[in-house]
């Protein structure tokens, strides 16, 4: 077994959980696990129906949740993803991939510093990723979710 798959596999999944809570404590979105993790159990029993396998080819670039603004009015996809150490061409190169299968596509990044999000169009576009909004997640709640994630990097 790689123990560094695994690792980073967990780290994966801890920002997942972040971001999710991050979301839900604002109260401004519906949070729904949308990505592949989450959709791919129950898929799986239906395996032998010859469409299957294209849809699951699909799925497998989901982006990890989708967000119902609370009017109901707005939509986002999100990816999220976690770097130890911010890499913009590692997220210019997986907006891209995105943006071939969801319209509108949205990427969150945690790293030990920061939160960051924007949509994928932006990155490939400018060049460049802000810092998570205040809009979505206030500030103080930020900081004290990045310093939970700084306590799994122990």
């Amino acid at each position: 077994m790689n123990i560094d798959f695994s690792r980073n596999l967990i780290k994966g999944r801890i920002t997942e959980v972040i971001f999710e809570q991050m979301i839900r404590e604002e109260g401004q979105y519906t949070v729904i696990p949308f990505g592949y993790e989450h959709t791919m159990p129950t898929l799986a029993q239906y395996r032998h129906i010859s469409e299957v396998p294209k849809v699951i080819d699909n799925i497998s670039e989901a982006p990890d949740f989708a967000l119902i603004s609370e009017e109901k009015t707005k939509i986002y996809l999100v990816e999220v993803k976690y770097q130890r150490n911010f890499n913009l061409e590692e997220i210019r190169n997986y907006s891209e991939r995105l943006l071939k299968r969801w319209e509108s596509p949205w990427i969150f990044v945690a790293t030990l510093d920061n939160f960051y999000c924007a949509p994928c169009s932006a990155v490939i576009k400018n060049g460049d990723m802000s810092k998570l909004s205040e809009g979505w997640v206030k500030k103080e709640r930020q900081l004290e979710y990045l310093k939970l994630l700084n306590e799994f990097e122990k």
